[in-house]
């Protein structure tokens, strides 16, 4: 009888599986109420390897909050105000909106745990200013944070609470309306 090869570890697979089931954990259960055995046992790993690659059950929640930052970012990096609409349409309507409103939970739970609220903050207020920026600058902060509030909402009332008709409202729909409420927020500066 041989003994079966050592089983070789994949890390960047195991980050990634850990990273996953954190992110659900943590938006479904909120970071109180999630456990590092919850989260290794979701992955199917040991425990102890949270501890191997993030540190902390604190540094696995800072990881997913950056994560789901950059995700927010590559949806609305280096596109003109005049994609916004249909770029924040296509990802509200898109095949993976149950990921997204999962990620804007994991963005909107707090933590009790300042550090990670203010990664948390610094995120939400980076696409905003990106986003004022693309519109004209600082004057239009407040707008930008406006037309993010209401993606957020829209996600989380299509896909939580499953609300009609915004749940079944197609993209284009979407997109229309996102349209006309970014018009309204970010007028051009001439218009202003």
């Amino acid at each position: 009888m041989t003994d079966a090869p050592p089983r070789r570890r994949d890390a960047a697979k195991t980050r990634q599986l850990l990273l996953d089931a954190a992110r659900r954990r943590f938006a479904e259960d909120g970071y109180a109420a999630t456990t590092v055995r919850d989260i290794a046992d979701d992955a199917g790993v040991n425990v102890a390897l949270i501890s191997r690659y993030f540190a902390s059950k604190e540094g696995l929640f800072e990881a997913c909050l950056r994560n789901a930052g950059e995700d927010l970012r590559r949806s609305t990096g280096e596109i003109g105000l005049d994609r916004i609409a249909s770029t924040m349409a296509a990802h509200i309507a898109g095949s993976s909106s149950g990921a997204m409103a999962g990620q804007l939970a994991l963005m909107l739970r707090s933590s009790g745990d300042e550090r990670a609220d203010e990664i948390r903050l610094d995120v939400l207020r980076g696409s905003a200013e990106r986003l004022a920026a693309l519109a004209g600058g600082e004057q239009s902060l407040l707008g930008a944070q406006m037309v993010f509030a209401a993606a957020i909402g829209i996600s989380l009332l299509r896909s939580s609470i499953r609300m009609e008709p915004i749940a079944s409202a197609s993209e284009a729909q979407l997109e229309g309306h996102l349209r006309k409420l970014i018009d309204a927020l970010l007028p051009p500066a001439g218009m202003r």
